[in-house]
């Protein structure tokens, strides 16, 4: 292991293992199936959202379970502003911008709250926001939801839909992980930590705990929003099922097995979203409840860093049966000790769409 990372230190070697991530990435839509196209395009999705609530919950520590409602907003505006022909670039911001505005609204109200107090002020943004999406007929559509499908490949491009739209979740995507990347691994990421780890350590520190409960709330929003969009672009439809509290919960679960306070964490997070609802439906449709919780129970108790944190894991084992403790564990989350000055290291619902089908073009 400690050969791997004498590897990675040089930048040539990172340098090229991007480029062919990149490669990769941008080459595999062309050779793949539709289905799996499609089913990769919402695991993008769902990471996305995952990123977002790691972000409050993972890196700053504070409780959030409406994460899904941001991601329902961001869906709903997206629809709107698509049936009402306005501009794709507007669309975008708006869907980003509305739902941003609502998580700083009740970040400024919920942020100086802690514990239980605060679980109780996300829990009630999907129980509020099922029934107001369902009053708000003539912008949401109502109980019988919404559609739009804005997303379909333009014919310059030569692509099929699917192909189409799990690039749109690459590029929209891979932005926004790159960025949040960024922001955790800098100075605010710092912040987060020591906030996360002691509210009156980082108080004295001259760090305003409300400041950053305040950030990390609403930049999880703006994320939920970017995912939201990106639902529409490829589920193409959204209901008030959307956002329900069951769905909130999942996208928590997600987080869990994914690795907390981890990008890497946030992408294992969307497949367990997406993937591990297919494959307990098609063993049993009666036992999925059942399933996703024995999995999560697994997961707790073998990795309770999460699937993220298998590697390490499994590393350490390797060590031991060597007869080389290596020292204390090391931790991926800003959670174990934060230092000042440190750098913190990067640790369905079952959607119906409408399917899309590959078509031959002129």
């Amino acid at each position: 292991m400690s050969s791997a990372t004498n590897l990675f230190s040089h930048a040539w070697v990172r340098w090229v293992t991007v480029a062919i991530v990149v490669v990769v990435l941008f080459s595999a839509p062309l050779g793949l199936s539709e289905y799996t196209n499609q089913n990769l395009a919402r695991i993008g999705v769902f990471a996305v959202a995952v990123l977002g609530l790691n972000v409050v919950m993972g890196y700053t520590g504070q409780v959030s379970l409406g994460q899904i409602f941001f991601v329902g907003v961001g869906a709903y505006v997206t629809a709107y502003g698509a049936t009402h022909d306005w501009n794709i670039i507007l669309v975008f911001v708006a869907s980003v911008v509305v739902p941003g505005i609502i998580g700083l609204l009740v970040a400024l109200a919920a942020a100086r709250l802690g514990g239980l107090a605060i679980a109780m002020v996300t829990i009630a943004l999907p129980i509020v926001g099922v029934p107001l999406a369902k009053r708000l007929s003539d912008f949401t559509g109502g109980s019988q939801g919404i559609s739009a499908a804005f997303s379909n490949a333009p014919e310059w491009t030569g692509l099929y839909n699917d192909q189409w739209q799990l690039y749109l979740v690459i590029v929209i995507g891979g932005a926004v992980f790159l960025l949040t990347r960024n922001l955790v691994r800098g100075k605010y990421g710092r912040a987060f930590a020591i906030v996360k780890s002691n509210e009156a350590v980082a108080a004295s520190m001259g760090i305003s705990p409300y400041r950053y409960k305040v950030l990390a709330f609403t930049v999880a929003s703006l994320i939920g929003g970017v995912s939201g969009f990106l639902y529409m672009a490829v589920i193409q439809f959204t209901s008030p099922e959307t956002m329900t509290f069951g769905h909130s919960i999942t996208l928590l679960a997600s987080m869990v097995i994914g690795g907390a306070a981890s990008i890497v964490g946030s992408l294992l997070g969307g497949a367990y979203y997406v993937l591990i609802p297919q494959w307990s439906n098609s063993i049993n449709p009666n036992l999925t409840g059942v399933l996703q919780g024995a999995i999560l129970l697994l997961t707790l108790f073998l990795l309770p860093g999460g699937l993220v944190s298998l590697g390490r894991e499994v590393a350490r084992k390797v060590r031991r049966n060597n007869g080389d403790p290596g020292g204390p564990d090391r931790h991926d989350s800003p959670s174990a000790g934060p230092v000042p000055g440190q750098e913190p290291a990067e640790g369905t619902p079952t959607v119906g769409g409408i399917p899309t089908e590959r078509q031959d073009k002129a």
